[in-house]
């Protein structure tokens, strides 16, 4: 392993080490990161924000194109001279000196279950009817196979899914990229679906307990159940389900690994800034487990129910009023609050933050695209020519836009970014070589990420 190559066989025979007593971390040193890519930042928070929110609507507005195009918004001046956003992000418009803008993020697939695979993996898929058990594995599943986060009891890889208070469908399930893949379910993460809203709020039953030959069985179903999550054990994956198990016993014994769930011991105040609603607590919780040492924590936005037209950022219809009413605001209050948090606590420059989604929307209102699902006379269809996004901490320049698209927000005009180029950054960033080569599930042997690192993104 220290020539930088590891397999899934070699990936799942490590996952077995901790329960025979070795020392994980020792063992995967030597691959984990290259005298050429030091480390730079110990977590990554990624906020995807799934379904595709509308570039000309929010981060990259044409106040001087056709009204048609530049939709029914007005802009706003941000901290960054000649540089404006939505009206509807004043928080982010105030902070934009603190990150980096990307303005040509650009890809070619417009299908909200598969075109994550690329922002999440770096990779394409190989087969757009593939099970997720034959994804590439994610980033946070990658960094979990690589020591990232062993030896802590919190699992070393964290999917905030929350379900809506009244169980509204939740596509984002179906979601390619978002776990093990092929890797193995020794490295699913733990996936998170209880509304962290919720006045009754707990994840798996997690309650500190002396006795554990006393808790209840449900209870330690439930967690198990959490952990495992997406991971469908097969014959010879015990040692997944062992492992599973181990941790799910560490979380039910350790009180201060289980206060990381606990958002009561936060103040009124800081809960309140995130916003308290789903999106805003499960930022609020992003930031509490990145805090007790889980190395990726990916939050995804819910489905909230309000609307049977318009889901996630999936704004087909009701384009206006729902990035006005129910994305913009509680997206930019709570992506605000864990910056100033981040920032506040020396956190933020050894704490990666994504804010994404995996696609943009179409450049002109009510139009329909091949491979889209139309849009009405309100709203936008799928559009993954341009897009935009944030990143920030960790490393990333502060104030920097980077890339721009053109008139009509419909292709990069300058500088695209892949998201295998975003991916390899990251995982720059975080001190691994993006072209580390492995051996994929069909014996071949590839490059982590085939992208390039944004040098210039770089602080």
């Amino acid at each position: 392993m220290g020539n930088g190559r590891f397999s899934r066989r070699q990936a799942i025979q490590v996952g077995a080490l901790p329960l025979l007593g070795i020392d994980l971390p020792t063992v995967l040193a030597a691959g984990a990161a290259s005298p050429t890519t030091p480390k730079k930042a110990k977590a990554c928070i990624f906020i995807f924000l799934w379904g595709g929110p509308a570039q000309q609507d929010t981060l990259d507005p044409k106040p001087d194109a056709p009204v048609e195009y530049r939709g029914e918004f007005s802009t706003i001046q941000t901290a960054l001279p000649g540089i404006r956003v939505c009206e509807h992000l004043p928080g982010i418009a105030k902070r934009l000196d603190r990150v980096s803008m990307i303005r040509s993020m650009t890809h070619t697939d417009v299908n909200h279950t598969t075109a994550p695979h690329l922002l999440l993996t770096g990779q394409p898929m190989l087969n757009q009817g593939q099970p997720l058990r034959e994804d590439f594995p994610g980033m946070s599943s990658v960094l979990a196979s690589m020591g990232r986060g062993a030896g802590s009891p919190l699992p070393p890889a964290i999917n905030l899914m929350p379900h809506s208070p009244d169980k509204a469908p939740r596509f984002v399930e179906e979601t390619h990229g978002q776990g093990s893949g092929w890797l193995g379910p020794v490295w699913q993460p733990m996936r998170i679906d209880a509304n962290p809203n919720a006045a009754d709020y707990t994840v798996g039953e997690i309650t500190p307990s002396a006795d554990l030959a006393g808790m209840r069985m449900e209870d330690r179903a439930r967690l198990l159940q959490a952990l495992g999550s997406m991971a469908q054990p097969t014959r010879g994956d015990t040692a997944a389900q062992s492992l599973h198990r181990d941790r799910a016993l560490g979380l039910l014994s350790n009180r201060k690994a289980a206060a990381a769930f606990d958002l009561s011991q936060e103040p009124p105040g800081v809960r309140e800034r995130y916003g308290l609603n789903i999106h805003g607590q499960s930022v609020l919780q992003a930031r509490r487990l990145v805090e007790a040492g889980v190395p990726l924590v990916t939050v995804y936005w819910q489905n909230d129910g309000i609307t049977n037209v318009s889901v996630y950022w999936d704004t087909h219809s009701r384009n206006f009023i729902d990035l006005k009413t129910r994305l913009c605001p509680p997206g930019d209050r709570a992506l605000c609050a864990l910056l100033d948090d981040l920032e506040a606590r020396g956190m933020l420059d050894e704490t990666l933050v994504v804010w994404s989604g995996e696609m943009g929307r179409t450049p002109k209102v009510g139009q329909s695209v091949p491979g889209g699902a139309g849009a009405g006379r309100d709203g936008r269809d799928h559009w993954a020519k341009v897009f935009s996004c944030i990143v920030a901490g960790g490393g990333f320049k502060k104030g920097l836009v980077h890339g721009s698209s053109d008139r009509y927000a419909a292709e990069p005009s300058t500088s695209p970014v892949r998201p295998a180029d975003l991916v390899a950054t990251l995982y720059h960033q975080l001190g691994v070589d993006p072209h580390t080569i492995i051996t994929d599930r069909l014996g071949r042997e590839i490059p982590l990420v085939s992208g390039e690192v944004l040098t210039n993104l770089i602080g």
